[in-house]
């Protein structure tokens, strides 16, 4: 599987191979299989964040992670962010933030007015500028997220050259929790407050028995992706059809 080849023929070839592997495989086969390229997992530290940060512990401790500090996280976000990259012996964890945002958003209230352009400003564009050195990423999504994730693969394009590995993605909210527990990870505190899914905090908000745990993301709005995926070649802020 040459580099030369298209973009989508890689994926399809890898999601081919991988398709009955287990999460963790599927995470140590991408990081260590130069057909995949160099590699970074891209972490928002938050409520489920864990057990990938766990395998790549595991798998190779001194892999690059991404962390996107928005400058709008709960304080429990970042003590949790600094707390779990000792506990797990990451070795190079980096904070990524925007350096615009004084210019663009002086009074701190875009989420307000433009929610997507507010996450265009503190998490799309310092993550893609930080993702130039990388042929890859890695991130926790899941399919049982989202609606514009039910058909999530472990392969995925990121635009015309780079490649977006899900090891979670046929993962059950069951399987979670199972690993947290079995491997006595540390949670994020907000979980036992309600929030099952943790963003910024002006756009988060606590959870009700019976609803999706993903309705405290931009309550209200018909927002589901915070502009960092990508589907077919184009950034996904609103569902997918």
């Amino acid at each position: 599987m040459p580099h030369n080849l298209p973009i989508h023929a890689r994926i399809a070839a890898l999601n081919g191979y991988y398709r009955h592997n287990a999460g963790i495989d599927v995470l140590s086969g991408a990081i260590t299989n130069p057909k995949a390229g160099q590699l970074t997992l891209v972490s928002s530290f938050g409520a489920e964040s864990v057990v990938l940060l766990h395998m790549v512990s595991v798998v190779n401790p001194r892999l690059p992670v991404l962390f996107i500090d928005t400058e709008m996280l709960f304080p429990e976000t970042l003590a949790y962010q600094t707390d779990v990259a000792t506990h797990l012996g990451l070795q190079d964890v980096r904070t990524i933030r925007a350096a615009d945002i004084a210019a663009q958003d002086p009074n701190g209230t875009l989420h307000q007015s433009n929610p997507d352009a507010c996450c265009a400003l503190r998490k799309t564009a310092p993550l893609e500028k930080a993702l130039l050195p990388f042929d890859g990423w890695i991130t926790g999504r899941k399919r049982f997220q989202a609606g514009s994730r039910a058909s999530l693969e472990f392969f995925e394009a990121d635009g015309p050259a780079r490649i977006k590995v899900n090891p979670l993605a046929h993962w059950t909210p069951e399987d979670v929790q199972d690993y947290i527990i079995n491997n006595r990870l540390p949670r994020h505190p907000l979980v036992a407050q309600g929030y099952p899914s943790i963003g910024c905090a002006p756009c988060t908000s606590p959870v009700r028995k019976g609803e999706d745990p993903r309705s405290g993301r931009w309550r209200n709005t018909e927002k589901e992706e915070c502009g960092i995926h990508i589907v077919d070649g184009k950034i996904v802020r609103r569902p997918a059809a």
